[in-house]
């Protein structure tokens, strides 16, 4: 049978999905450990005379105890609990069966207690803090009640010293195996807020690298990866790609009378009118200073007109507020539509030349860039739109 063929026994045994295959997994690795301490068992009954009968029910309850939780895990009949991987279940069957084969366990007993403190480990994996003080406290009730029973049972029985002290070595041995696990989990945890904090800072520095700190727009480096991205998009698909050059007009006016604060505020206040006033699907970057690119995809050049004629209306009737009062700006754009066979940069440059023509005849207009072969000229003409009509006329560029 061909490898690709072969069942994948992993995802068979386990489950697809990973949160089940982690608890399926850890549910199998508690089985098998029991298995293994099963198996210890019927070499110290063997030594100590236990009978192979007791050790018999013993195992079989150990391990199918733990083998039908797994099987409630993998099958998913645990997953509407509120411990959906049985840990805390299987651990305290797992402390009770030790404790029992420490008190059955003659002379050998103390061999038991590292087992104990492996119980106790697997309470790193998800418990909760209050969840391993109460297994703390299980435990202790539990193996003084198992120490004092085996005391009990032997003959003949030990001196009150030897009681005392397999008292104190269980209890210590719970309460040290219960602080490492609630140490290991404050590491774990604090581990997991860094990395949640890393991951936040990375975020932030993406954002960084990609928007402009002012406006929150993209910045232009990334606006050019993805033109050059949308380029090769419509080259393979056919589709519409347009590049709009927008230009606040006579801003420096506005930096040199109400100062760089006021114009910062009015370069957020446009940024924010543009962006409110496109599609969502339309890409908008500060490109520099007082100039921003837009760019529109999946549209006609009729549509992206109207659309930047509203947007230039739009920003005409914005109040833009200083601390004397208000002011108002107009803006004037230059649009080209990107032809197959050239690059972003040609588009670009005459999307600019159309923003050229927009200022060479009098700003707070929309300009467009005819579909011109790519070998015209640099001077060639633009179709103009402006505040006084909607009538396209030749305007040469200078």
């Amino acid at each position: 049978m061909p490898l690709h063929r072969l069942p994948n026994w992993s995802a068979w045994l386990l489950g697809d999905d990973e949160k089940l295959r982690l608890r399926t997994s850890m549910a199998a690795l508690a089985t098998g450990m029991m298995t293994c301490y099963t198996l210890f068992m019927y070499v110290l009954a063997e030594a100590n005379g236990i009978p192979a009968s007791f050790v018999h029910w013993w195992g079989a309850l150990s391990v199918g105890g733990l083998l039908a939780a797994t099987v409630a895990v993998r099958t998913g009949l645990s997953a509407r609990l509120g411990d959906p991987s049985l840990t805390l279940l299987q651990m305290k069957w797992a402390l009770t069966c030790n404790a029992v084969a420490y008190v059955v366990g003659g002379p050998s007993r103390a061999l038991v207690l590292p087992v104990l403190v492996i119980i106790l480990m697997f309470g790193i994996f998800g418990r909760s803090r209050r969840q391993m003080i109460y297994l703390m406290a299980y435990s202790m009730v539990l193996y003084s009640a198992a120490v004092v029973l085996a005391a009990h049972m032997q003959q003949p029985p030990p001196g009150r010293a030897v009681v005392l002290a397999h008292l104190t070595i269980v209890l210590a041995s719970v309460l040290a195996g219960t602080l490492m696990c609630l140490q290991v989990q404050r590491i774990r945890g604090r581990l997991r807020q860094q990395n949640i904090d890393l991951q936040a800072a990375l975020a932030q520095n993406r954002e960084l690298a990609i928007r402009d700190m002012l406006t929150g727009l993209l910045n232009r480096r990334h606006l050019t990866d993805l033109m050059h991205l949308e380029a090769r998009r419509s080259q393979r698909s056919g589709r519409t790609l347009l590049l709009a050059q927008l230009d606040i007009d006579h801003f420096k006016r506005v930096n040199d009378t109400y100062g760089h604060a006021v114009g910062d505020r009015a370069l957020q206040r446009f940024a924010q009118a543009v962006r409110a006033s496109v599609r969502e699907c339309d890409v908008l970057a500060r490109w520099g200073g007082e100039e921003f690119v837009l760019m529109l995809t999946d549209t006609t050049v009729e549509k992206a007109t109207d659309l930047l004629e509203r947007v230039r209306q739009g920003v005409a009737g914005l109040d833009m507020p200083h601390p004397g009062g208000v002011f108002r700006v107009t803006m004037s754009a230059g649009l080209a539509q990107h032809r197959a066979g050239d690059g972003v940069e040609r588009t670009l440059e005459r999307a600019d030349q159309a923003l050229y023509t927009a200022k060479a005849s009098g700003r707070n207009r929309v300009v467009v860039a005819p579909p011109a072969s790519a070998s015209e000229p640099r001077s060639a003409c633009f179709l103009q739109r402006s505040e006084q009509g909607t009538a396209p006329q030749a305007e040469p560029v200078r």
